[in-house]
């Protein structure tokens, strides 16, 4: 099969291109690019992209896809629906699963899992320790030969410092990233929501900053000790976002991804206690999302993650302190990317794909992604940065609707999703 995607704006940070030009695909790959002037090639599918933005396709590094074991929150075929529509080609998925996914058996199956569905590129993300329990290393070699491409314990975080950096010196002999979410138990435990005035308002228990913050600095330490790769899941604090400078400054491999709600909301979102805007990391005060913008807007920060975390209704309808924590975000990304991040002047487009689409391809080293070169595959997302639209959740192709932005009004739109050459979503056509 061959396309064009013809009449576009060409995006691709990794080549340094930003200009007009025809990407011909050809057996998944990208062919060549073409000046616009060119006449069109003789049987090809033409996709009219005038007016649009033809980027590297999108990479999530970080969602949750709840299969094995939770179907009912979402499946690996919901959840890469979800996904394409939302302009993600790839997407990289916990191992928090039940089984969780510490083992080559279960990296498999969701591996085929993500094939059968054919929409986006699952990869899977292998546990750091075995059930996730933060006592025994997981078996990182055979979950890499599976096709892992990092390891994390997530909302688990490995407590014991030993033990992580056992960890990152295993990892790093086969070349994988670790991933972790910052939290020290021992100040959180409990907490379901930011320690601060709006916590002490509600008269819920806080998580305070420092309990991110400390775990941050912890890594900073270790992966200067080990020479690993590491990534700071949803950075959320000041004090989070200064030990990654402080690595960065080092010239340490440390990298780290933030989510659109912590870019977007704060704290006070939790008045009235909607349990959709309860998260963890929790929403912060407005201090840390101004530190956020900064660390955004400096290239501190890396990459934008949705930490996609479906849930059934009837646990999101529960009291505060029982509901779990975690929105969907597959969908609204982009949008609110456009909306915080680009219409105010934080970023420009360049910076919307490397952080969507470059850096995380650099982050867990997804050879032939994050680019349009001649060569690569052809993982396209295409945007109308003009077009404005609203999301419905009730149109969700997630399973579950817990999201904070149901309603809201976005200018940028993702028009179609490629996939290995592939046009997988096309919005007209839903």
């Amino acid at each position: 099969m061959r396309l064009l995607i013809s009449g576009g704006h060409l995006i691709d940070p990794a080549e340094g291109e930003n200009s007009g030009k025809n990407v011909l695909i050809e057996d998944g790959k990208v062919k060549a690019w073409l000046n616009q002037h060119e006449p069109i090639p003789e049987d090809v599918e033409v996709f009219d992209a005038t007016g649009m933005i033809v980027a590297p396709g999108f990479i999530d590094l970080h969602v949750h896809l709840r299969e094995p074991g939770q179907e009912h929150k979402e499946t690996i075929a919901t959840g890469a629906a979800a996904a394409v529509a939302g302009g993600f080609t790839s997407i990289c998925c916990m191992p928090n699963t039940n089984p969780v996914n510490d083992n080559a058996a279960i990296t498999r199956f969701i591996i085929e899992q993500g094939n059968r569905a054919g929409l986006a590129n699952v990869f899977p993300i292998g546990a750091i320790t075995k059930g996730s329990e933060g006592n025994e290393l997981a078996e990182m070699g055979e979950m890499r030969s599976a096709g892992i491409v990092a390891v994390s314990d997530d909302g688990r975080p490995v407590p014991n410092a030993g033990i992580m950096r056992r960890a990152m010196e295993y990892a790093k002999d086969f070349d994988l990233t670790v991933v972790d979410h910052c939290e020290d138990k021992s100040l959180s435990a409990g907490g379901v929501m930011h320690e601060g005035k709006w916590s002490l308002r509600l008269g819920l228990k806080g998580m305070p900053a420092l309990a991110e913050d400390l775990d941050a600095f912890r890594d900073v330490l270790l992966a200067e000790l080990t020479g690993a790769k590491v990534h700071i899941a949803h950075i959320s604090t000041k004090g989070a976002i200064e030990a990654v400078r402080l690595a960065k400054q080092k010239g340490l491999k440390v990298t780290c991804e933030v989510t659109p709600h912590h870019f977007t909301l704060t704290d006070a979102a939790v008045e009235g206690y909607n349990t959709n805007a309860k998260m963890s990391p929790p929403l912060r005060s407005e201090e840390h999302l101004e530190a956020v913008l900064e660390a955004i807007k400096d290239g501190t920060i890396d990459a934008i993650a949705t930490d996609h975390a479906p849930h059934h209704p009837d646990e999101k309808n529960l009291e505060f302190d029982r509901a779990p924590f975690g929105i969907i975000g597959l969908e609204t990304a982009v949008g609110l990317a456009f909306k915080q991040l680009v219409h105010t002047g934080i970023i420009d487009l360049v910076r919307l794909v490397e952080m969507f689409s470059t850096n995380p391809a650099k982050i867990f080293n997804l050879e032939g992604r994050g680019t349009l070169r001649p060569g690569a595959i052809a993982d396209v997302t295409i945007i109308d940065p003009d077009l404005e639209w609203t999301y419905k959740v009730e149109n969700t192709r997630s399973k579950s609707k817990n999201t904070p932005f149901d309603g809201w009004t976005f200018q940028g739109a993702v028009i179609a999703t490629i996939v290995g050459g592939k046009i997988v979503y096309h919005r007209d056509r839903f």
